[in-house]
């Protein structure tokens, strides 16, 4: 497919996750597409092809005490097993003393290159607030690398490096993914280097609530943390995903992981690319599902229409007529089966594209042209 137009977590976020078991955020021309393999035959080939393409990425960055000792939590938390769980060495089971100088923190993650000329894709948590990146090759050459912008929403960054003739993989069509398909996940779990696992599309369209356009790829190739940013190939060795994430009661990979889908990540790269940012429309509203009630009065099934809670004062929405109370059928023609459908819908579009927007109002269906804003300029 051609490339058109966690993130940074808190320690208390951390801290629930461990609780719960949660969500734990985890790091020379395109290789040619080979022949899917039959039943049977292994992946040995297009292996080779692919990993000259897939780096590791090591960070660098500074944690102000202060700003630490602010972020964790106090009282009786669970320092020995925060450290376990994450990676700290034995003996480190409490509470770091107040007033310790800055210190150097070091970290591990996945990339991918998209381009000869050093373009590497990985996610935004990965290199978030890192003073320094290095990205090293299959082959040991290593390279410091520039952030070139990375969006948070998505959990993507786009890196370069002072590199030619590069291995590079290209950006396949998610889309076309069904439940039960083969993939493939390269990436640098607990920093031993490349490592292969494969798997299957466990679910599609998967909302972990890890932030507002999780539309991921479940999958039970193995994924652990240093994945983080690796590529999530199909059998014809294009990238329909990028490893994101896994849920997992012990830190480790349990066989649900969740990647980016490549329909969303390639137009988010693009941007990147162009300038370092995303831009994204945007409307103006807080919204709501249909509640049950309101659906079985109207006589909709499920999963149908977006209900408008409020419209915000000197917003798009506000100037196009759209109220509160307004329930949401369609944008541009493609129905609303719920929030993360018109959260969607609204940020693919540009800031000053005109969208219709069909609604139903105390019965009655109207449409509205709005002309969006920018999700930038939006009130925190």
């Amino acid at each position: 497919m051609t490339i058109t137009p966690r993130r940074t977590v808190s320690a208390l976020a951390i801290a629930t996750m461990i609780a719960a078991g949660g969500v734990t955020t985890l790091g020379q021309g395109p290789a040619e597409a080979q022949s899917a393999p039959q039943p049977g035959n292994d992946y040995v080939d297009l292996v080779a092809e692919l990993s000259p393409a897939v780096v590791t990425i090591e960070v660098t960055k500074t944690r102000q005490n202060a700003q630490f000792e602010r972020e964790m939590p106090q009282g009786d938390f669970p320092w020995e097993e925060f450290m376990r769980r994450f990676g700290m060495p034995e003996g480190h089971g409490q509470m770091p003393p107040r007033g310790m100088p800055d210190r150097q923190m070091q970290g591990t993650g996945t990339g991918f290159a998209i381009s000869a000329d050093g373009t590497i894709v990985t996610n935004a948590h990965v290199v978030s607030d890192a003073d320094e990146v290095t990205v090293t090759l299959e082959d040991g050459r290593e390279f410091d690398a520039e952030v070139i912008g990375l969006d948070e929403a998505t959990d993507l960054a786009v890196l370069e490096i002072d590199a030619t003739d590069l291995d590079f993989v290209e950006f396949g069509d998610s889309t076309t993914l069904r439940v039960g398909q083969n993939v493939i996940a390269i990436g640098n779990p607990f920093g031993l280097g490349n490592t292969v696992t494969t798997g299957i599309v466990s679910a599609l369209g998967r909302d972990i609530n890890a932030g507002p356009f999780d539309d991921f790829i479940q999958t039970d190739a193995a994924i652990n943390r240093g994945n983080s940013g690796g590529p999530l190939f199909n059998e014809a060795g294009e990238v329909v995903g990028v490893n994101t994430a896994i849920i997992s009661p012990t830190g480790g990979s349990v066989g649900i992981g969740f990647s980016v889908p490549s329909e969303i990540a390639a137009e988010v790269v693009t941007d990147l690319t162009d300038d370092g940012e995303v831009e994204r429309g945007w409307l103006g509203v807080r919204i709501a599902p249909v509640s049950e009630d309101v659906a079985r009065a109207l006589g909709f099934d499920d999963d149908t229409g977006v209900m408008i809670e409020s419209v915000q004062n000197d917003t798009p929405a506000a100037a196009a007529g759209l109220q509160d109370g307004d329930i949401v059928m369609s944008v541009n023609g493609d129905t609303m089966g719920g929030p993360r459908d018109l959260t969607r819908a609204i940020a693919i579009e540009r800031p000053g594209a005109e969208v219709e927007i069909e609604v139903l109002r105390r019965g009655e269906t109207e449409s509205f042209t709005v002309e969006l804003g920018n999700r930038a300029d939006m009130p925190t």
